[in-house]
């Protein structure tokens, strides 16, 4: 017992995002106004969505968990970043590792999956109007949105298990946040099972959720190229359009974090696709859906005047 526990460090060292101290109270003040207008934007989709009556619709259901899991990703991250960054220090306690990896784990291929989960749906609104309220029913919603959940939390108990349950002979780990990856080479032993599991699951998650996305947006095209009206034409683009936009900055960092070549990979670029897709992304999402949507527009004046109502 004793020998294994000489093993488990009491806290792990974070690389620093910038090494220029004196970019350190501007990167500071950017994430604070970053993750403030995320916080803010997607806590506002989540209670407008519940809220507004005109919102309970599949759409918006999706949208309510889309902003739910990019706001708890970026809440697992970031609050502790920016602590780290005004104390000036890089470090993270044991269990504090492992419960933001896990977390984030859950978050991160949840996203992938919901977003999947949502181009099903445009496709049965674009493709399959008139039954549509049937298809998507509350039952079927649930499911869209439980199975996402349920994949992520059980993929996310096997690594961060079988990583914590692990030996370390190191401390230092080359990123700002705990991530899987970065933790593998400061384990003792058993890294290379690991590291294949986490890249056949990782492989698994971006394959199947950008298949089911590829295909439901080709029928969606074709569907679409098929319509004798212009102004069902550009209705059906304007019904996908936002959803299209945050697949393409979700996954286009991603994609190329994890395509990119090994002789070109560098800790830099890890870190800039990493702040990209969870802190800018999350707090793209509600933006888009919010300014590109007269529904989520007209949502905001309904509760800001039913409010006022009340109050006077």
């Amino acid at each position: 017992m004793s020998q294994r526990n000489s093993t488990v460090p009491s806290e792990f060292i974070l690389a620093e995002i910038i090494h220029n101290p004196e970019l350190q109270l501007l990167l500071l003040a950017a994430f604070l106004v970053i993750y403030g207008v995320a916080l803010i934007g997607n806590l506002s989709l989540i209670i407008l969505t519940k809220l507004d009556s005109h919102l309970h619709t599949p759409m918006y259901y999706f949208i309510r968990h889309l902003s739910f899991i990019d706001l708890a990703n970026s809440t697992v991250i970031y609050p502790k970043t920016m602590v780290n960054i005004a104390m000036n220090q890089n470090v993270i306690s044991y269990y504090g590792c492992a419960i933001q990896m896990a977390f984030y784990t859950v978050f991160i291929i949840c996203e992938l999956f919901i977003l999947s989960s949502m181009a099903i749906d445009r496709y049965v609104a674009i493709c399959n109007p008139l039954l549509y309220s049937v298809i998507m029913s509350e039952r079927r919603c649930f499911a869209l949105v439980s199975i996402p959940y349920l994949h992520s939390i059980l993929q996310s108990l096997v690594i961060t298990s079988n990583v914590f349950t692990s030996a370390f002979c190191g401390s230092v780990i080359r990123h700002f946040y705990c991530d899987n990856v970065p933790v593998l080479p400061l384990l003792c032993f058993r890294t290379r099972d690991i590291e294949l599991m986490i890249i056949l699951f990782a492989t698994f998650n971006l394959i199947s959720s950008l298949f089911i996305i590829l295909v439901s947006y080709l029928l969606i095209v074709l569907a679409i190229f098929g319509m004798h009206s212009a102004e069902g034409r550009k209705k059906a683009f304007l019904t996908c359009g936002s959803h299209l936009t945050v697949v393409v900055i979700f996954y286009v960092p991603l994609l190329s974090m994890y395509l990119q070549p090994k002789s070109t990979h560098s800790l830099e670029s890890e870190k800039k696709a990493s702040v990209f897709y969870t802190l800018v992304v999350p707090m793209l999402n509600p933006l888009i859906y919010s300014f590109r949507n007269k529904e989520v527009k007209n949502a905001v004046m309904r509760v800001f005047k039913n409010r006022c109502k009340l109050c006077t």
